[in-house]
């Protein structure tokens, strides 16, 4: 039997329209599709054949359910041996805050073909659904994607630098320490121009925007608590959401992705639910 092929796809932040015109043919043709959880379940219902295996491998940061990298990497080869055409589809880029570089160096010892399909990250399907230009003119020249989740990787020289540079600062998988984040920022003489917007949910239905001057967010949302998945800009363009946030509050604080305690139960069903 020959072997099959992988596709490492991006689905984009959580609207299924941001999906893009490649990874929607591919999961077309798609046998197989092993996906996280922070994928529009509504583009596995539309985009997909009737009979595709749909494998749920989510990961949630300190999640009992989350899917160890080890059994997605095993899934990826099992089924690419059985001669399958297999989409493994990331929230987002596949190559930002992801666990490719592992998924890459399994296909590679196992000679499976694959190919890569890019996405539409979570900076910029956040930024842009909350009107926030991440490089206006006039506000910042440079974007640094980040995440605060794992403190211990950024010393304290680094977040002095974070501090006082005026690039627009981007923090993924961080909002369980954004209190402890604005506190080092204020502690290293963040500039009071500065604001800082967290952005709920973004791009899909449940998108909820809260935005402060970053001096007044912890008098304002300290000790607040935000769905997953949550993303921060902080810098000068956050402020630019007042003016330019087209999308409404959404005032259902539901889980729009399914959590990850359902979706491990529905593991090897061919369609799940949407959500």
């Amino acid at each position: 039997m020959s072997k099959g092929k992988v596709i490492l796809a991006g689905a984009g932040p959580g609207d299924p329209e941001l999906l893009t015109l490649k990874a929607l043919r591919w999961l077309q043709k798609a046998d197989v599709v092993i996906v996280d959880r922070l994928v529009s379940r509504e583009a596995l219902q539309e985009y997909t054949r009737e009979d595709v295996l749909i494998v749920p491998v989510g990961k949630k940061c300190n999640d009992e359910a989350s899917t160890p990298q080890s059994v997605i990497n095993d899934l990826l080869v099992e089924y690419a041996q059985q001669g399958k055409l297999v989409v493994r589809l990331k929230g987002g880029d596949v190559s930002v805050f992801s666990n490719v570089l592992d998924e890459l160096k399994t296909l590679i010892s196992h000679d499976i073909e694959y190919e890569l399909v890019p996405g539409v990250t979570a900076a910029l399907g956040a930024a842009a659904y909350a009107g926030i230009p991440l490089t206006a003119r006039g506000y910042s020249t440079a974007v640094r994607m980040l995440t605060w989740y794992k403190q211990d990787l950024l010393n304290e020289s680094y977040i002095q630098d974070l501090a006082r540079t005026n690039d627009t600062l981007v923090f993924y998988m961080s909002s369980g320490g954004v209190d402890q984040l604005v506190e080092k920022l204020l502690q290293n003489e963040i500039d009071a121009d500065k604001w800082i917007a967290v952005i709920e949910q973004a791009t899909t239905p449940n998108q909820t925007v809260t935005h402060y001057p970053i001096h007044e967010y912890l008098a304002n949302a300290a000790g607040s608590s935000y769905a997953s998945p949550t993303l921060i800009i902080v810098g000068k363009v956050a402020a630019l959401h007042a003016s330019f946030g087209w999308v409404p509050d959404s005032d259902n604080k539901e889980q729009y992705f399914t959590p990850l305690s359902v979706a491990s139960n529905n593991l090897f069903n061919k369609k799940l639910p949407i959500c």
